[in-house]
């Protein structure tokens, strides 16, 4: 009897330590994005749709969209006035083209989350909205001139004509870069750089002719706030190319801190 009720409390025993299967509730909840659109002289309609769809078939994320069908230079997006805009959200995606959005409050308003900790990821016009002055002027940090720049990590105020741009990674080390093929776009924009600073990391560079400047990168705003910007992106066939929807989740992961040394998504984040 003794030896029997032994063995029956070895085996209860076993089944207490017996890994059990992962559940849902285990699983690592998806991120959540807020992709912000809309302003002068791109297909946002479309494009929103694009980012949405490649970046959620490519990460383990819920993209929420802020557009507005407005075409001007100051298009009239609801973030404006509420610098609590992105609470509840693990990521802010800037994708508007606001350069006459100058107010210092309005600003700062935007700025505020990431202010905070929130990371962002800034793509093409972004890198021109915003402007406090003259963008052509590098910008002295702590000014109101570079608060946007000084989130960004560079400075750009212009582009010239659309021609196919040559893409090279720089850092191939990097986990955003990471096995990532240096290619050719069509016919886009490629933006100058007036000032890169010095927090700033080139993560690839773009060639039109004689005409080489960054082209992504990141950023440790604040010394606390990771960014990643490119400044590719200008017509639909690029934003759906899964080239650089792949940079983008890539950067997208990196600044959520999800991803691994490898270049992968960390486990729970990726999509298979």
């Amino acid at each position: 009897m003794l030896i029997r009720t032994t063995w029956l409390l070895a085996a209860a025993l076993a089944l207490i330590f017996v890994p059990r299967p992962a559940s849902a509730a285990d699983e690592p909840k998806p991120l959540k994005v807020l992709l912000i659109t809309g302003g002068c002289c791109h297909d946002y309609a479309k494009q929103k749709d694009i980012l949405k769809k490649g970046i959620e078939a490519r990460a383990n994320s819920v993209v929420d969209v802020i557009y507005v069908a407005d075409g001007s230079t100051h298009p009239a997006l609801p973030i404006y006035g509420h610098p609590d805009y992105a609470k509840g959200y693990d990521l802010v995606i800037h994708d508007e083209c606001a350069a006459d959005i100058n107010d210092p409050a309005v600003v700062e308003g935007v700025l505020k989350p990431h202010r905070g900790g929130i990371p962002g990821v800034n793509l093409h016009c972004g890198m021109h909205c915003y402007r406090i002055g003259n963008p052509n002027d590098p910008v002295t940090l702590g000014t109101p001139h570079g608060f946007w720049f000084e989130y960004l990590g560079l400075q750009s105020s212009g582009h010239g004509a659309q021609l196919p741009i040559a893409i090279s990674f720089v850092d191939p080390d990097s986990p955003i870069t990471k096995g990532l093929a240096d290619w050719t776009t069509i016919n886009e924009e490629l933006y100058n750089n007036v000032k890169v600073f010095d927090g700033a990391h080139a993560l690839a560079r773009g060639k039109q002719g004689q005409t080489d400047f960054v082209v992504a990168w990141t950023n440790l705003y604040q010394g606390k706030t990771r960014v990643f910007s490119t400044t590719i992106g200008h017509n639909n066939q690029t934003v759906e190319d899964p080239r650089y929807l792949d940079l983008v989740t890539r950067g997208l992961l990196w600044a959520c801190d999800k991803l691994g040394a490898d270049g992968k998504p960390l486990p729970g984040y990726g999509k298979n």
